[in-house]
């Protein structure tokens, strides 16, 4: 190019080959960043209505779930299913925990359905707000309802929790969270 030194050419190569490598790096998946995990049901579509048999009218069975990119730092996940529009979606009053299930390894992808029958080794239940372990369905009183599955990855393995409750559980992952995805499904009771 007009006006370069001999040599100024040379000296750009090893800059350009230094970016392209940052930008490699930033691509890869050791540089994944959280909201790059994405959480599915192969049951209902993100702001669809869940089928009746995952629900308190049918046979209350947790649904199948899937996910992707999860971190390489995740050394555990954790779930939480919570409905933000109880009692009544026109007035809520509360959140109503329907799951909690923690220290499901990084490498499982899915949970099949009425996987909280059984959770995989090395899960642990926690209880949901009718007191009990594992899902609890649908069951709204008036109106429909939104509900939010929440996986969320972590950088430790939870120590023995119990059977944490949603708030005990968020505790304990506090500073722990390297990426998380969220997955909304509806139901009104008397739906088909």
């Amino acid at each position: 190019m007009a006006g370069e030194r001999p040599g100024d050419r040379r000296d750009r190569v090893p800059l350009l080959g230094g970016m392209l490598i940052l930008g490699l790096l930033l691509l890869s998946p050791a540089g994944a960043k959280e909201g790059s995990m994405q959480l599915s049901s192969p049951s209902f579509t993100p702001q669809g209505s869940i089928p009746k048999k995952y629900t308190c009218e049918g046979s209350d069975l947790s649904p199948p779930l899937a996910w992707s990119g999860v971190p390489p730092s995740a050394k555990s996940l954790a779930l939480i299913v919570d409905d933000p529009d109880a009692p009544d979606p026109a007035a809520p009053r509360m959140t109503w925990v329907h799951w909690v299930l923690y220290n499901l390894t990084p490498q499982t992808t899915s949970l099949g359905e009425s996987a909280s029958k059984s959770p995989p080794q090395g899960a642990r239940d926690g209880v949901n707000d009718w007191k009990k372990p594992g899902y609890g369905g649908p069951c709204p009183p008036i109106g429909r309802h939104r509900y939010f599955f929440k996986l969320y990855a972590l950088d430790v393995v939870l120590p023995d929790l119990g059977k944490p409750s949603k708030a005990d559980l968020l505790k304990a992952m506090e500073g722990h969270v390297v990426g998380s995805a969220e997955l909304v499904g509806t139901y009104q009771k008397g739906q088909k």
